[in-house]
């Protein structure tokens, strides 16, 4: 039996990764994304699902579906970020830690993207260490387990 099993929610254009703006994300793809995440969690015996929409209902499906089936949940949900209080609710809905991810550096980024609806809900928000970010929130899950 695996430690816990985590869900990683990424949202809009994340599946664009290696093509949009690789001077602001990378060149990795989602797909590297993908493997970097799954592989670091099969050393930590760590089940994970990857889920990535550009439709904001699937994505609140998806997380409202993650109820008493998940003990984690790592989510970029891209520009829904600064728009979707759905996406907050469905968090809260189904009150699973929570730790919010973002490739960039949003808060030295437009103003426009300030603004988290989701960050005062999550356990903790990581921002700017591209993809490493994603094991950061991994690590975090772990060491809240150990507690």
């Amino acid at each position: 039996m695996s430690l816990m099993k985590l869900l990683v929610v990424n949202g809009p254009n994340i599946n664009m990764l290696g093509i949009r703006e690789p001077e602001v994300y990378g060149n990795g793809t989602y797909i590297d994304l993908c493997n970097l995440v799954d592989n670091y969690c099969r050393e930590k015996d760590i089940e994970v699902e990857f889920f990535q929409s550009n439709h904001e209902g699937d994505i609140i499906d998806i997380i409202q579906n993650a109820h008493d089936n998940f003990d984690g949940i790592i989510i970029n949900p891209a520009a829904y970020t600064h728009t979707s209080i759905a996406i907050l609710d469905a968090l809260k809905a189904v009150d699973i830690p929570t730790v919010e991810v973002h490739i960039s550096d949003v808060s030295k980024r437009e103003d426009y993207r300030q603004v988290s609806f989701i960050r005062d809900y999550c356990k903790k928000s990581i921002m700017g260490f591209g993809f490493k970010g994603y094991l950061m929130a991994v690590d975090y899950f772990v060491e809240l387990v150990k507690k």
